[in-house]
């Protein structure tokens, strides 16, 4: 993408500034194959040679995201026909990973790729394709598939009638070959079933592409995948079209891309909930293989503010802080995607606070590395759901309306300066939190809600909110008590809602709009907590509390104000005996963030972060620790300051 050759310039730049990977190749099939059968990796080979150089390792990813215009035309299936119609080739991600023209021309190139890097000990990994997604594949081939993938749920297609409740405008079928095209379907438990399939296809996509480098990679090499998150103009939460902790099955280490707000709005939310997101996925650390250096213009950054931001990422779990990109770019749709260097290729502010970063991280980066966090919260991230309450939004013409509820719990539970843990609902993971967080499970089957119901019997302790246990894992709404099975382990019922409109919630005199979703709560066991304030709902409960076994749980009936849920969530944690004081070595409160863990070493590491243009004045209660960016040492009582948009890094030395 240079406009004029500089890989010396380049790569002495990044080696001056700390900087130790690069990523190559994933974009890049037609500078490979101009032409079918017709190959060319000279400049893989300088990239991969001046990298060894400059004591850059690399990590190499598979070209197939943006395929070459001869592959395109090759067939006229290739492009994926979706809901909107046929693709049209010009921009990435147009094809229809089912096919198998495309799949057999990836394989190729894939291989030829590989056999060309393979000897390099350098390469220390490989990433498969890149943020991946299904792209809405509705062709002919991937809606065959989807057939002949119900036909092993259903042997018995009445069976399948009576589940998808198809006698519904006279939608049943008595053949499989009269299934109709899933695009005009009006039966949202057949669109969330092929959102399910379209998931996989993309498990499956990735597992293909895993079992053919791993014919080729070393054992010390590693595959990964740059995961994204669903987009609201940046990273927001979980991704509707991937089922990312089935898809990272095939791979040694989860990955991913995190972009975000910066300047006024950095707040450190984005980077941690979308962070806890890909921790969980594989149940331990990961890369961020893409994050902004400059970016949108919108998300310049303040001085130190990338900085922070690296911090940020190392102190959620992460292993890796890697730009997307090097250079801004000097043509097509990404010009103003700034990377590293402006267009003028120049060091820089944005490079000379990199280099401080760079450098930090060679100074005392191993004591960093590999964090472990040992949470007693966890929340529950899930992707039927996603799909359920886009079919079904709590709000009207709200989409995605699933993450607005898990950033909700999550940006709260950041605010209190609680770490947490985000999880898939999979009852093996239950037992080591001492409480576990469920926003809108709209959809899941009899056996996970009976898992969350053995969970709270057995002592642990449940949070979770309105629309959820609605209905089941084909979007079949239960036809008794809501919510369903979880009734008697919440002691609440109700079946009436409505949207909000001049109500609210008080709660340890802080008054909240009740919003977004309101369920009339009656209490059966449970004990109201909050009642709404209405002239006609006022008899119904909002937020109850309810002893059930061994356990305790707590019912959300709408949403409100994090100030009044951080309230809640203080007493009913408090109620539980769950002790969720982060800040045992330092008194901070939001906006200085706190994250700890325990490194290779078994040393404890504490951040502090300041998310605010403010100096923060903090008091270490600790023995003695020292702050690793400054060497100094630190003793009981000490008064800190730490500065605007700035981040202090300790190794807790208490002998105790």
């Amino acid at each position: 993408y240079m406009p004029y050759d500089r890989i010396e310039t380049d790569f002495t730049l990044m080696e001056e500034a700390g900087m130790n990977v690069i990523r190559i190749a994933e974009s890049t099939w037609s500078t490979w194959e101009p032409s079918e059968g017709n190959f060319d990796f000279s400049i893989l080979h300088r990239m991969l040679d001046c990298a060894k150089k400059h004591n850059l390792s690399v990590i190499v990813g598979t070209p197939t995201y943006a395929i070459p215009s001869w592959l395109a035309k090759k067939s006229d299936d290739i492009l994926a026909v979706t809901h909107d119609g046929p693709q049209i080739y010009g921009h990435r991600q147009n094809m229809d990973i089912t096919n198998p023209i495309y799949l057999k021309h990836a394989k190729i190139i894939i291989e030829k790729l590989m056999e060309e890097v393979k000897d390099e000990p350098h390469v220390i990994g490989f990433q498969l394709d890149n943020e991946t997604k299904h792209y809405d594949t509705c062709g002919e081939n991937a809606q065959k598939m989807f057939v002949d993938y119900l036909k092993k749920q259903f042997p018995d297609i009445e069976d399948f009638n009576h589940e998808f409740g198809l006698d519904y405008w006279s939608n049943r079928i008595s053949s499989w070959d009269d299934f109709p095209d899933v695009r005009g379907t009006i039966n949202q438990s057949i669109a969330a079933e092929y959102s399910k399939f379209q998931r996989k296809l993309v498990t499956d996509f990735l597992a293909w592409q895993s079992d053919i480098v791993s014919k080729y990679k070393r054992d010390d090499q590693f595959i990964t995948q740059n995961f994204d998150f669903e987009w609201h103009d940046f990273s927001f939460g979980l991704q509707p079209d991937v089922n990312q902790y089935e898809a990272a099955r095939c791979m040694t280490v989860a990955g991913c891309d995190i972009y975000h707000p910066s300047q006024d709005l950095l707040t450190g939310k984005e980077i941690t909930a979308c962070g806890n997101i890909a921790r969980g996925i594989k149940d331990e650390n990961y890369l961020v293989l893409e994050t902004q250096s400059q970016g949108n213009p919108q998300w310049l950054p303040y001085p130190k503010q990338l900085r922070l931001q690296a911090y940020s990422h190392i102190s959620n779990g992460s292993n890796s802080v890697m730009y997307w990109n090097w250079h801004s770019i000097h043509n097509a749709i990404e010009s103003y995607w700034k990377g590293v260097l402006s267009h003028d290729l120049a060091p820089n502010r944005i490079y000379r606070e990199c280099s401080v970063i760079g450098n930090e991280f060679k100074k005392f980066g191993a004591k960093l590395k590999n964090l472990k966090k040992e949470n007693k919260i966890a929340i529950i991230a899930n992707n039927e759901s996603l799909t359920g309450l886009t079919l079904f939004p709590t709000e009207t013409n709200k989409a995605y309306s699933y993450n607005t509820v898990f950033r909700w719990i999550c940006d709260t539970l950041f605010e209190m300066n609680i770490e947490y843990d985000v999880i898939p609902l999979d009852e093996s993971r239950f037992n080591k939190y001492e409480c576990i967080i469920v926003p809108a499970l709209y959809s899941a089957s009899e056996h996970n809600l009976r898992a969350l119901d053995r969970y709270t019997a057995n002592g642990g302790n449940l949070i979770v909110t309105f629309k959820s246990g609605y209905s089941d894992e084909h979007l079949k709404i239960y036809s008794d008590t809501k919510p369903h099975i979880l009734h008697d382990t919440l002691g609440v019922y109700y079946d009436e809602f409505t949207y909000p409109c001049d109500v609210t919630i008080d709660y340890n005199n802080i008054k909240s709009d009740a919003k977004e979703w309101m369920e009339l709560i009656q209490c059966d066991t449970a004990n109201p907590l909050v009642k709404y304030n209405h002239k006609v709902w006022g008899e119904y409960s909002a937020v109850t509390v309810n002893e059930y076994k061994k356990g305790r749980s707590m019912y959300l009936g709408t949403m409100f104000g994090e100030n009044t849920l951080s309230e809640i969530f203080n007493d009913f944690f408090q109620m539980c005996g769950i002790d969720t004081e982060t800040n045992r070595y330092f008194d901070a409160k939001y906006p200085v963030s706190i994250k700890t863990g325990i490194n290779d070493d078994g040393e404890t590491i504490v951040y502090l972060l300041n998310y605010s243009d403010q100096n923060q004045d903090i008091k270490f209660n600790g023995t003695s620790a020292v702050e690793l960016v400054s060497d100094s040492i630190i003793s009981s009582g000490m008064e800190l300051r730490i500065e605007p948009w700035d981040v202090l890094v300790f190794k807790i030395t208490d002998n105790n």
